[in-house]
């Protein structure tokens, strides 16, 4: 499988491990879908860390090869799929953390924008959305998550030129939480933790901030 679910002390993990670069097909978003539910649905899991098997990379998005082979209609098909799947993180009650260690591009950046917080690993990868250097435009909410979280002209000007960004450039931009030491989870761990609420996890402080979000009230940052 390309998407697991893994759990530690109360904390599910969202395992993507589809080598070499995370590059999500039809496939993995409907595994990505189906492992979202689970974690939402299991009691046990009190918070959830979605974080890549990978050393190099988070995800490198979409699958552009696979996806230049297909017809309009099944890339339309894809681009909804993708979008329902990673909307389940902002769905769910309970609080999400993206755990960045390599290279987050394209639609990985969009999964992770879906996260309430993103802890990334100091390192020498890059973080951004690189679609317009393909002619191409991005596609599963980059485009609406990224100007609410680091402001409006920031993010124009980022996507526009296609511009990555290493992970301490992005702290400084605001489209990641904090920084971490390389290959340690423990930080983002801690972070989930720190934000479970004791009981039934709705309402949540996760709630609260997608209400937030989706009030606009995010929009004026930066």
């Amino acid at each position: 499988m390309s998407v697991r679910l893994e759990k530690q002390d109360s904390i599910g993990h969202i395992v993507l491990d589809r080598p070499p670069a995370n590059s999500y097909d039809k496939a993995f978003m409907n595994e990505l879908d189906a492992t979202i539910e689970e974690a939402r649905r299991d009691d046990a899991v009190k918070a959830i860390l979605l974080r890549s098997a990978n050393e190099r990379f988070f995800s490198a998005g979409a699958d552009v090869s696979d996806f230049a082979k297909s017809n309009l209609d099944v890339q339309n098909a894809f681009v909804v799929c993708a979008n329902e799947a990673m909307g389940k993180f902002e769905s769910t009650p309970k609080v999400v953390v993206a755990a960045i260690n390599g290279h987050c591009l394209g639609g990985g950046l969009e999964m992770a924008l879906c996260c309430d917080f993103r802890i990334a690993a100091e390192g020498s990868y890059r973080i951004g959305l690189p679609e317009v250097t393909l002619g191409l435009l991005p596609g599963t909410g980059g485009t609406q998550r990224l100007p609410r979280l680091i402001g409006r002209q920031k993010a124009l000007d980022l996507m526009l030129r296609g511009t990555t960004l290493p992970p301490q450039d992005a702290l400084a931009a605001g489209s990641s939480t904090r920084s971490c030491p390389p290959a340690s989870c423990s930080i983002a761990r801690s972070s989930a933790r720190r934000r479970m609420r004791p009981g039934r996890p709705s309402p949540s402080d996760a709630s609260s901030s997608r209400r937030c979000r989706a009030s606009g009230c995010a929009s004026t940052k930066g």
